[in-house]
């Protein structure tokens, strides 16, 4: 069972960097991003998808041991 799980998981991160792999190659036009006052330089979309993902990923790597989140069960029942 968990050389499935591990299967499974490998098989949607290759299904999600394929996408953003895709998206970034077809949106090529630059855009600009704009918080309050502050404001980036121009640079292309899918970049920007691209950098999204990760930030995301390492961010929950990150949370998952500070908030207590565990992959596999405990024997706390």
């Amino acid at each position: 069972m968990r050389s499935f799980a591990t299967l499974l998981t490998a098989c949607i991160v290759a299904v999600w960097i394929g996408a953003i792999a895709l998206i970034a190659i077809q949106n090529a036009t630059p855009v600009t991003l704009r918080f309050l006052t502050l404001q980036t330089i121009e640079i292309p979309f899918g970049l920007v998808i691209a950098f999204s993902v990760m930030i995301g990923i390492i961010g929950s790597a990150i949370a998952q041991p500070l908030l207590g989140f565990s992959l596999t069960p405990s024997d706390e029942d």
